[in-house]
């Protein structure tokens, strides 16, 4: 799901950066007055643990990939707000350092893969609590269902900005929409997609017969 450099025109990375600086700057006011002490490690763990994961992708025909990202999961345990500083700061780091994701398409893969993947995420999640009860099973089933919806909400999000490039953007990405979202629905649908949904369940599942505390806190974090 990472946008490479080239791939989007400067009007888009543009835009995206715009809507992204209030988004991190909630994001940081949300930090700083909902995460204590006990949070912040954790909040560090987890985002080695989205960096790691996202490093192991396989590539999809209109030049992005496919991989796991853990944004449900950090705001399962965290927040939503959590879960995009945790991934933004995994993004940063894999663009700059390793040539995973481009610099000039930074905002568009946060706002993608830090901020709708793992709002989506955690609000199906919340939502599928409510439907399925408090039982270990159905939490892992809510936190699978969670994971699985947001992961290809935010490949949608990302095959639409590719697709619109070669109307707005002639010379950058030359995949329309008809193309785009075809595929990146295909590889998170089949592929990315179950994996991410069946990781989040087993470690929510972990967690609760481990560490119920962690959940117990996150469940009223973010009303």
């Amino acid at each position: 799901m990472h946008i490479p450099d080239g791939y989007l025109g400067p009007l888009t990375c543009g835009v995206m950066y715009l809507v992204m600086i209030p988004i991190w700057w909630m994001a940081a006011k949300a930090a700083r007055e909902k995460l204590g002490d006990k949070s912040v490690p954790v909040l560090a763990m987890l985002t080695a643990i989205s960096f790691l994961v996202m490093m192991f992708n396989w590539p999809v025909p209109d030049g992005t990939t496919a991989h796991m990202v853990g944004g449900t999961l950090i705001a399962i345990l965290l927040g939503p707000w959590a879960a995009v500083i945790g991934v933004t700061i995994a993004l940063v780091i894999q663009a700059f350092f390793f040539g995973d994701g481009g610099i000039t398409a930074l905002g568009a893969n946060s706002f993608n893969m830090a901020f709708v993947l793992p709002f989506v995420g955690y609000y199906v999640y919340r939502g599928m609590r409510k439907i399925l009860g408090d039982k270990p099973s159905s939490e892992m089933l809510a936190a699978g269902i969670g994971a699985y919806v947001g992961i290809n909400v935010a490949a949608i999000a990302a095959a639409i900005e590719f697709g619109i490039q070669p109307y707005i953007s002639p010379g950058y990405c030359p995949y329309g929409l008809n193309l785009a979202i075809p595929a990146m629905a295909f590889a998170h649908l089949t592929t990315a997609g179950p994996v991410a949904a069946v990781v989040t369940a087993l470690v929510v599942g972990y967690i609760r017969k481990n560490r119920p505390d962690l959940l117990a806190e996150a469940a009223p974090a973010e009303g």
